[in-house]
Order: structure tokens, then C-alpha cells, then sequence
């Protein structure tokens, strides 16, 4: 049933993708808080490392994907490139760099909580590896990754409630890429934060009626509140939250979490975003069916569905900038998420 998976040759696609993207410095959306003249200074003079990928936060990803490849498929053709880039970009004065523009006035909100998640995401990638250099390039950017966990503990207990959109600021999707932090790093504490946050969030919702897509979405707010309960609860906990939250599944209910979406225009930023809701969905699927008996009838339900959206969108993660930029990273997930 799982057509798609992850070979030497995506692999390799994949990090010729990022390659062409992480240290791209333009076109590039700037955030930024102007507290003066002085402010206004070149992308990679604010972003020492991540000032590729369009943005802050996909120069992120795009470094977790290049990390990611090459720890599975360290004979790659890509490979000695993407070492030179990581020695190129993980310095200690880099990081410093990074350091000081997060801790500037204005900047408390800055890339919350993507980037925050994605950046612990990284490094917890960065930790798997045991060659020297990997271990080298984790040292030097754990102080980065330490103030973003700090951030975390600081504003969880302050987020009274979650945040449902399909886009960035959505939460669930924050608490589920932080948990791979925390396992790495066996940070016990920080995990109890945050299965106690999406408990204190999600622990009633009930019947899910997935209105969605919205017009930007990249992530399904239904399925990825299920993942990250999935991977935050115990077992037969989620279970039963599982079969209450979406008691429908094996009827195809909601009808519309079974239905790739349509992308009209890909060269436009926000419609591609649903090429990313594509892979996305396809990764939950695939994450949620594991979590099944084999025996239960909606696991193949889920993985079919799964297959579908990688059909719809699979192919788009080249092609025109404002979705190279990002959704190999998508793609990715979804297949490390094949059984």
C-alpha cells in the first residue's frame, strides 16, 4: 500500500533542492522590528546563518532536511557540498549572531512558534549524528537551541489557548516538532510541559468537523492536533482521545481530510502553501496509521489516503521558487513517515 517512499535518489534530489536554497540570500522576506536607522542592514548581516530560503524559518528547515540526508544516505553525491555548507555556516560568531538579533527589543514574538520548533527540530537532527562533525556542529549551536527551549518555557504557561490556523502560528505543530528536542536531549521536564500544555488544550475536543482547507493552509489544524497527541500521550491514552476526535474514519469522515487539495497557481506564495497541506497531511496519515492495529480496518483507510495527497504534490517540490523554497522539507516527513 505505501508507494512513496524515501530512496538514495529522492534523498538526493532533495538535498540538490536545499542546496540551491539555504544560502540563497534573495529574494528574501525580511522580519524585522526598525528600532532606528541602524536597523536596516543586508539579510545575512541580521541572519548570519539563516538568511537563505525567502525566510527565516525555511533557511531553518532547509538546514534540518540537508542534516537529515545525510545522516541516512551519507554516500550521496550531495554530501561533501552539504558539509562545506555546515562548516561554512555553524560558527560560534554565527551563532553568537543569531543570538543577539533574537534578543532585541521587539523581538520576543519573533517566529513564534514555527521557527521556535523548527529550529529545536534541527538540532535534535543534529544530535543524531556521531561523526565528529556533527557533534561539533550541535556543540556550537546548542546555546541557540537553549534560548529557544527558554522561550518555550516562558510562554507556554502564558497561552491560555491554542492556536487552530493551518499556517505557521498554529500550535499543535509547535509542540509536536519541540517533543523530538526533548526526547533528544532527555530534557524530562520540558516534555512534561508540553503534554501537559496540549493536554490543558485539546483534551476535550471532541468530533472534529475538519473545515478545512483554508486558502493558505499548509498544515491540516484537524491532523496535526491528532499527531501531536499521538506523539505526546501514551498509547492507549491517545487511543481513546483518537476514536473520540475523529470517530468517523473508516467512513472517510470528514469527507474533507480525504480530498487533496487543488493548487491553482504554484508561482503564487500562499496558494503553493497548499502543496505543503498536501505533504503534510500525507505525513499525519501515515504517522497516525502506525499508531494502529494492524487489525483495525481504518489503517488502510488512512494510508490510501496518505498515497493520494504525495500524488497530488510530490512533484511540486521543484520547480517554481516560492515552493522550493520549503516543501521538500514536507516531503520529507511524509516519507520518513512510510512504514
Amino acid at each position: 500500500m505505501t508507494r512513496h517512499r524515501l530512496t538514495e535518489a529522492t534523498a538526493s534530489k532533495f538535498a540538490r533542492i536545499a542546496l540551491g536554497h539555504v544560502g540563497r540570500e534573495y529574494p528574501n522576506a525580511v522580519k524585522l522590528i526598525l528600532r532606528d536607522d541602524a536597523d536596516l542592514k543586508l539579510p545575512r548581516m541580521l541572519y548570519p546563518i539563516f538568511h537563505g530560503s525567502l525566510d527565516w524559518h525555511s533557511c531553518v528547515h532547509g538546514y534540518w532536511l540537508l542534516a537529515t540526508v545525510l545522516r541516512l544516505f551519507p554516500g550521496i553525491p550531495e554530501a561533501p557540498a552539504i558539509r562545506r555548507q555546515f562548516e561554512h555556516a555553524f560558527t560560534a560568531d554565527k551563532v553568537a549572531g543569531e543570538r543577539a538579533m533574537l534578543a532585541q527589543p521587539g523581538n520576543r514574538g519573533f517566529e513564534r512558534p514555527y521557527g521556535w520548533a523548527w529550529l529545536l527540530m534541527l538540532q535534535a537532527e543534529l544530535l543524531r549524528h556521531v561523526d565528529d562533525a556533527g557533534r561539533r556542529h550541535a556543540a556550537i549551536l546548542q546555546p541557540l537551541a537553549d534560548d529557544f527551549v527558554a522561550r518555550f518555557r516562558s510562554h507556554l504557561p502564558l497561552a491560555t489557548y491554542p492556536v487552530r490556523v493551518g499556517t505557521h502560528f498554529n500550535t499543535a505543530f509547535a509542540l509536536r516538532l519541540a517533543a523530538d528536542y526533548a526526547d533528544a536531549v532527555g530534557d524530562t521536564a520540558f516534555m512534561a510541559l508540553l503534554k501537559d500544555c496540549a493536554w490543558r488544550w485539546h483534551a476535550q475536543d471532541r468530533d472534529a468537523q475538519a473545515w478545512e482547507p483554508s486558502g493558505d493552509d499548509f498544515l491540516s489544524s484537524t491532523l496535526i492536533e491528532a499527531e501531536a497527541l499521538r506523539r505526546l500521550l501514551t498509547s492507549l491514552d491517545f487511543a481513546r482521545w483518537f476514536d473520540a476526535f475523529l470517530p468517523r474514519l473508516a467512513a472517510r469522515e470528514p469527507a474533507s481530510l480525504f480530498m487533496p487539495a487543488e493548487v491553482s497557481d504554484p508561482s503564487d506564495g500562499k496558494i503553493a502553501h497548499l502543496d505543503g497541506l498536501n505533504l503534510s497531511r500525507a505525513w499525519c496519515w501515515r504517522s497516525l496509521a502506525a499508531s494502529l492495529p494492524v487489525t483495525d480496518a481504518r489503517r488502510a483507510v488512512l494510508l490510501e489516503s496518505a498515497e493520494r495527497h504525495l500524488d497530488a504534490s510530490l512533484a511540486a517540490v521543484a520547480g517554481d521558487y516560492m515552493g522550493e523554497h520549503w516543501l521538500a522539507t514536507f516531503a520529507l516527513l511524509a516519507l520518513l513517515a512510510a512504514e
